[in-house]
């Protein structure tokens, strides 16, 4: 992390301790930043954060570890004695205005922790030496808080451990938290409050009938639809020029699409001349001086991997600040073409295709299948995927749907998904590959399927259901013996993860084994390719492992690549150069140019890659 003093462009860069990366941060004041960090062991494409919370100046002077597993010694403040070492997990809620010195934290020690998880305690923090002030407990486990601009802590929100939704709200000058009923009968969630704290925000049911934001006025108790649409769901706020300034809703609907509540308004104005500035580009304000006369803006799209500039309202200038991946040229690169077709139920879907580059009109290209993970409340959306361009630069079409389960259409959509892991969801993949055959864009001879993940399941459970639509199958970190997930991996060990489990997986031992790709292999025919990592916690080797034994055992070649130090997902560089080169090499043997169906029976014993 770099803090720029934008008179002379000067910097001064943080470099947190024993080589951690820094992954997220927030100004307590002008002059004093608080920040987190994240190990490089792995975490799914990203850092696996420590839960410690640091500050430092914006010079780069007095660094100090706020709180953290890592901050020993003794040290007495006004309100409370640290131990030996803060144990348990730090979380940044919001700073205060006029109070330069504190911020408000949720507190979760591990000492406290349980089977249900969770029970945070909010404080207020001193950001020069860490000091803590108890403010409140939170009502239920694994909550999280929204604040008021104010400094007051008002809603907690989170599911039970049956995965009901719980809101509640706590008077700013009252003691204990109030049940919002119309919230836990709805599942809506508070996202934030307006700027001058008048009405709070909830992600909700439109009055219509589809999906929407509400005010919530706490004084009146009324709620006023502000924003709907009646096919997706909002995924964050459109914020103005000056910080905290929500002037309108942002979503999804196969590519970005903005609204604001008042069109004619100043920042609304200048946003679209923006955008007009930037063509192609989705555009927005990312943060901002509380005056709003300096504003940093994110241009991002599905080829871009974004750039960030500095935009001064005094002069409607914009000046570069920072590229994401500098070396990446856009106009090298694959766009994401959304469609939308009907499963074979008539549940309609949505997805993404990437053409090659310079074969947007192309037909009959050969195809990867690429499933996201999750798999629920997660989805593919319109913005640069390096695994897609990894593909679709050397040659191949991409497609990507947001199979039944997935986020952004609704509570109803995903609960669609709960029980159909190798059933309907497994459906809606084959169903969107086989549109792709009928609109000319997949040659049915050269496809593959891949995934991480729950998409590791997927690509592996593809392959078995239907042997004759892929002739290679890449499962990244993936479930193959469903029965497993109940006894190995972080999720079970909670109430929580257990009820979670049966929820949306089922507990039918027998249904879970039928779907299980390690107890189907009688059908596979398509070339197989599996990764795992040493370290992952979340799916734990021995769920790749066990599957590239039974298919040593039934003399079955495939691609095999175990990482020990990595975990759901690669980090490291060098591996994830090996793992997009194997990839590639394994895609290009099995459908590229020259491949034929034989390749698997030619391919000899199994390939372990080191």
């Amino acid at each position: 992390m770099a803090l720029i003093r934008l008179a002379d462009k000067k910097g001064n860069v943080v470099s947190p301790r024993e080589g951690n990366d820094v992954i997220n941060f927030w100004w307590a004041s002008p002059t004093r930043v608080v920040y987190t960090v994240g190990e490089h062991q792995g975490g799914y494409d990203s850092p696996l954060a420590t839960g410690e919370l640091f500050g430092v100046d914006a010079d780069g002077g007095n660094p100090k570890l706020l709180y953290g597993y890592r901050n020993g010694g003794m040290s007495t403040g006004s309100h409370i004695q640290k131990a030996v070492a803060d144990r348990g997990v730090g979380e940044f809620i919001a700073s205060i205005p006029d109070d330069p010195n504190h911020v408000l934290v949720a507190i979760s020690t591990w000492d406290a922790a349980g089977k249900e998880g969770f029970l945070p305690i909010v404080y207020r923090m001193d950001v020069r030496d860490g000091n803590l002030a108890r403010i409140l407990t939170a009502p239920m486990r694994n909550v999280e808080f929204v604040a008021d601009h104010q400094g007051n802590v008002r809603f907690a929100y989170g599911e039970d451990v049956n995965g009901n939704v719980k809101v509640y709200t706590h008077p700013i000058n009252g003691d204990g938290w109030q049940v919002v009923s119309k919230a836990d009968d709805e599942r809506a969630y508070p996202w934030a409050f307006s700027r001058d704290d008048s009405v709070a925000y909830f992600a909700c049911k439109a009055s219509d009938g589809g999906f929407g934001i509400c005010n919530w006025d706490p004084v009146k108790n009324t709620w006023t639809t502000v924003w709907s649409n009646p096919k997706v769901t909002p995924d964050g706020f459109v914020y103005g020029m000056a910080k905290d300034d929500i002037i309108g809703v942002s979503f999804m609907d196969g590519r970005p699409g903005l609204s604001f509540f008042n069109s004619q308004s100043a920042d609304a104005t200048t946003l679209i001349a923006l955008m007009k500035q930037l063509p192609g580009e989705s555009v927005r304000f990312v943060s901002g001086t509380r005056d709003g006369s300096l504003s940093v803006v994110l241009a991002e799209a599905d080829a871009d991997p974004g750039a960030f500039y500095l935009y001064d309202r005094s002069t409607n200038k914009l000046t570069g600040l920072l590229a994401r991946a500098s070396w990446i040229n856009p106009e090298q690169m694959a766009g994401k073409q959304p469609f939308e077709f009907a499963a074979r139920d008539g549940l309609d879907l949505h997805g993404y295709v990437s053409f090659p580059p310079g074969k947007e009109n192309a037909k009959h290209l050969p195809m990867v299948v690429f499933v996201h993970g999750g798999p629920y409340g997660i989805s593919d959306s319109w913005e640069y995927d390096p695994y897609v361009q990894v593909l679709a630069t050397h040659g191949y079409a991409v497609l990507q749907v947001n199979y039944r389960g997935s986020g952004g259409y609704g509570y109803n959509f995903e609960h669609a998904g709960w029980g159909e892991w190798g059933g309907k969801m497994q459906d809606d993949v084959t169903d969107a590959t086989h549109w792709a055959i009928a609109q000319g864009i997949a040659d049915p001879q050269r496809i593959c399927i891949f995934g991480g993940s729950y998409g590791g399941y997927a690509a592996l459970e593809g392959a078995v259901k239907e042997p004759d639509l892929y002739k290679c199958a890449i499962g990244y970190v993936g479930v193959y013996d469903l029965a497993l997930m109940y006894k190995r991996g972080d999720i079970p060990q909670s109430t929580f993860g257990e009820n979670y489990l049966r929820r949306v997986l089922g507990d039918d031992m027998n249904v879970l084994a039928q779907r299980s790709p390690i107890n189907q292999l009688d059908h596979l025919k398509a070339r197989v390719m599996l990764v795992v990592g040493g370290e992952d916690r979340r799916v734990p080797s021995i769920q790749g492992s066990n599957l590239h034994n039974a298919l040593l055992n039934r003399h079955i070649a495939h691609v095999w690549m175990d990482k020990p130090g990595e975990m759901h997902g690669f980090y490291s560089e060098a591996n994830l150069t090996e793992l997009y080169t194997t990839l590639v090499q394994f895609v290009g043997s099995s459908i590229g140019p020259g491949a034929t169906a034989t390749n698997a029976a030619a391919a000899g014993g199994a390939k372990s890659a080191p």
